[in-house]
């Protein structure tokens, strides 16, 4: 069990939790995730270390609020307890000093992005942040990312803040006027996609976080596989990074349409059991 010490609204449907999870904390580095089940009848829902505080023992946690569980999750409160936490999983993401990286976010993604930038940037790369959204309101973790990068631009569908359109545009214009080492892109995956297609434009390095569908988070059941340079590669134990110019994207997104009925069923039970 963890036990929920803090929670915060970020926008709506999405909270932060802060958890009471000494032996995680202890050993969380950024691009580790977990596994966390909050009921006996909950889902096994994989979510991001979004920070840690290893003298605090504790691990800080982002959810967006889209399914049955999810939207369960959201409405436990400080002093509720989480079922299950198993953690930390995945790899390490690597952090080096490369130069300028540019990191892209794009809803959700902001929470896996900001361990790693943050990283980066105590290892002594210049940061440009670019975060997306449909609106302004759904912008998240917005002073956190400003802490630590030299540059933030903002970009949503409507135009509410900053660049009308999509984090690809003020993408593509970063990489056509200064040099820069790599990028790290983490969002929905046709996103990621996008931009690993802007990357390759200006031949640039990027890394992608993959959010593929998980189970047990350890590779016993194969269901988060993707095929990363032709290899198959399980996102749980071989990731959740990967050079984003090798990855199938369209397979990814195949696989992330394969439940969607099931989806759309036990959304449609929750309204009826009256979730929100």
């Amino acid at each position: 069990m963890a036990k929920i010490l803090d929670k915060q609204e970020l926008a709506p449907n999405i909270q932060r939790f802060v958890l009471d999870a000494p032996q995680i904390a202890a050993k969380a580095q950024p691009g580790h995730f977990l596994i966390v089940r909050h009921s006996e009848q909950g889902e096994r829902i994989p979510l991001t270390v979004a920070d840690f505080n290893r003298e605090a023992g504790t691990i800080t946690i982002v959810c967006q609020g889209v399914g049955k569980s999810t939207k369960e999750i959201n409405r436990l409160q400080p002093g509720d307890d989480f079922l299950d936490v198993l953690g930390p999983l995945g790899t390490v993401y690597p952090i080096k000093k490369l130069g300028t990286v540019v990191c892209v976010a794009g809803g959700l993604g902001v929470a896996p992005l900001y361990p790693k930038a943050k990283a980066l940037a105590a290892a002594g790369n210049r940061i440009i942040t670019i975060i997306g959204a449909q609106r302004k309101e759904l912008l998240i973790m917005t002073e956190e990312m400003e802490a630590i990068s030299a540059r933030v631009l903002y970009a949503t569908d409507d135009g509410s803040v900053g660049y009308k359109g999509f984090v690809t545009g003020p993408l593509r214009e970063i990489l056509a006027t200064e040099k820069v080492d790599e990028v790290l892109a983490i969002g929905p995956v046709p996103m990621m996609a996008a931009s690993v297609q802007v990357a390759k434009e200006f031949k640039t390095p990027i890394m992608v976080s993959l959010n593929a569908l998980m189970i047990d988070g350890t590779g016993m059941c194969g269901g988060c596989r993707v095929t990363v340079g032709g290899e198959t590669k399980f996102c749980c134990v071989d990731g959740p990074a990967f050079n984003g110019h090798q990855v199938d994207f369209e397979g990814l997104l195949k696989r992330q349409r394969f439940y969607r009925s099931m989806e759309e069923e036990a959304e449609h039970r929750c309204r009826l059991e009256g979730g929100e």
